[in-house]
C-alpha cells in the first residue's frame, strides 16, 4: 500500500479542483492594524492591509486587553496546569464566566478552547440527554454544528435557510409532544444575513422545544453591551442557550455557552470535550475578560464598524461591483467562480497589498464564490477608496461581471439543489 501516493493524490485533487488552502504568513504589529507584514515563499516582507480578519473590531489590538494578558501572564504564569478536573479553575477564567453570564443575562457559563467544540459539545450533549430528542438545524448552520447534531446520535431534520413555513412543517410532524432542539445561528457568516429569531422563538414556546443560538459573529458586535442580534432585538430571554466566541470581536480565543445553570452544570458533567480538555491559560481568559468589559459599556468599536461597512457597501456598489445586500458587517463581493476568484485573491495581494481570502465551494455554494470582506472601526476612508480602486482595476483585468444582481444568488443556488456542505464559515 502506498499511503504517500494516497495523501499526495488527496491533496492533488484539492489542488485541481481549485479548492486547496494556502495560508498566507502574517505578522500582525501591535498599534497598527489592519496593517501586516507579509511574508512570500522566499521570506520577502512587505506591508499589506487585511480586509477579511474576524478581529471585527480590533479588540485583538487593544491596549487594555493587552496590558491584562501581559499583567496576568507576569502573576499567574502561562499554562493552565491541565483540565479543570484536575487543575482546578483558575481564578480569572471563574470571573469570565461570571462576565459572560451576566453579558447574555443568563444564570451561568461555561468556557471552552474554541468556537467549534463548544458548538460540537454542547448540541450532542444536551441533545443526548434528552429522551427521543429531536434536532432541527437551519440548513446553513456552522460545520461545529453540525459535528454536534451528529454526534449526538438523536434524529435530525432540516430545514430550509431562514424558512419558517417549512420549520413549522417539521414542527408540525414532530408534535408538541415529542422533545425537539431547534439549534439556528443569528448572523450567518458568509452571506452576511440574519435569522428571524423572534418567529423561531414563537414556534419554539407553540411546539414546546429547546432553542439553541449560535451568536459567534455577533458578539461584541451588536446590542446595547454587545450580547449579539439576541441582545439587539430584547430576545435573550427566550432563547435557552446561547452560544459564542471569544476569538471574533472580542479579539482573543475560546467559545462558550451560556443557559440556566441546570443545562449548563449538565454540559459541564457529561461533555467529553470539556471534561478531558485542558483549559485555557489565565491570561487568555484575562484578556477575553477584558475585552468584554470594555465593550459592555463603550459602543464606539460597533458604531465605528458599523459606519465603515456601510460606507464600503455604498463605495463598492456605486463603483458597479457586485456586492450582496447585507445587513450586517459582513460584505460580499461575487466573483462567481472558483479559479478566478483565487486569481482575483492573488492579484489583490500580489498588486495592490490587499489581503483578502477567497471563499469557494464547498463553503459557498458553485456559482457564488465570492470576496468575503469585513471592515473594522480601524480601515480609514481612504483605505475604502484604495480598496474600490483595487478592486475595480482587478475586476478589469479579469474580466468578470461588474452589475450584477447578487439579492437572491444564495438562494437560487440552494434551490437549485447544491446545499452547503458542513464547511460553513471560520
Amino acid at each position: 500500500m502506498d499511503y504517500r501516493g494516497l495523501f499526495e493524490d488527496a491533496i492533488d485533487t484539492l489542488r485541481k479542483e481549485k479548492r486547496y488552502r494556502v495560508f498566507a504568513d502574517l505578522e500582525r504589529v501591535a498599534g497598527h492594524f489592519p496593517r501586516a507584514i507579509f511574508r512570500d515563499s522566499a521570506d520577502n516582507a512587505r506591508e499589506i492591509t487585511i480586509w477579511c480578519s474576524n478581529d471585527y473590531l480590533g479588540m485583538g489590538q487593544h491596549p487594555d486587553v493587552i496590558r491584562a494578558m501581559q499583567e496576568t501572564a507576569a502573576k499567574l504564569g502561562t499554562g493552565a496546569g491541565g483540565t479543570r478536573n484536575i487543575a482546578g479553575t483558575n481564578r480569572p477564567l471563574v470571573e469570565l464566566e461570571r462576565s459572560l453570564a451576566d453579558l447574555h443575562r443568563k444564570e451561568a457559563a461555561l468556557v471552552f478552547t474554541s468556537g467549534f467544540v463548544s458548538n460540537e459539545a454542547a448540541i450532542s450533549t444536551i441533545a443526548r440527554l434528552i429522551p427521543n430528542c429531536l434536532v432541527i438545524s437551519d440548513q446553513l448552520n456552522h460545520a461545529s454544528m453540525i459535528a454536534g447534531v451528529r454526534q449526538s446520535g438523536m434524529e435530525k431534520k432540516i430545514f430550509r435557510h431562514n424558512d419558517m413555513a417549512h420549520l413549522r412543517e417539521i414542527l408540525e410532524a414532530a408534535g408538541k409532544d415529542r422533545p425537539k432542539m431547534i439549534v439556528f445561528e443569528s448572523v450567518y457568516s458568509m452571506d452576511g444575513d440574519v435569522a428571524p429569531i423572534e418567529e423561531i422563538a414563537d414556534l419554539a414556546e407553540e411546539f414546546n422545544a429547546l432553542t439553541y443560538i449560535d451568536e459567534v459573529h455577533a458578539v461584541g458586535m451588536y446590542g446595547e453591551r454587545g450580547a449579539g442580534i439576541c441582545e439587539r432585538e430584547g430576545l435573550m430571554h427566550r432563547i435557552d442557550i446561547i452560544e459564542g466566541t471569544m476569538a471574533k470581536a472580542f479579539g482573543v480565543l475560546g467559545g462558550y455557552i451560556t443557559a440556566s445553570q441546570p443545562i449548563v452544570d449538565a454540559v459541564r458533567s457529561y461533555a467529553s470535550e470539556f471534561i478531558f480538555t485542558t483549559a485555557l491559560p489565565p491570561a487568555l481568559c484575562a484578556a477575553a475578560r477584558a475585552s468584554i468589559e470594555h465593550l459592555k459599556s463603550s459602543s464606539e468599536e460597533r458604531e465605528g464598524q458599523q459606519r465603515q461597512a456601510q460606507r464600503l457597501k455604498e463605495i463598492l456598489t456605486e463603483a458597479g461591483l457586485p456586492v450582496m445586500p447585507t445587513n450586517t458587517h459582513i460584505v460580499p463581493v461575487i466573483v462567481g467562480d472558483a479559479r478566478r476568484c483565487k486569481a482575483a485573491s492573488d492579484m489583490l495581494m500580489e498588486k495592490h497589498n490587499i489581503y483578502i481570502q477567497p471563499i469557494n465551494y464547498p463553503t459557498v455554494p458553485k456559482d457564488t464564490e465570492r470576496l468575503r470582506i469585513t471592515p473594522t472601526p480601524l480601515h480609514t476612508d481612504e483605505m475604502l477608496f484604495e480598496l474600490r480602486d483595487a478592486l475595480v482595476k482587478v475586476w478589469n483585468v479579469l474580466d468578470l461581471p461588474m452589475h450584477t444582481d447578487t439579492s437572491q444568488l444564495t438562494a437560487q443556488a440552494l434551490n437549485s439543489g447544491d446545499l452547503v456542505l458542513p464547511t460553513n464559515g471560520g
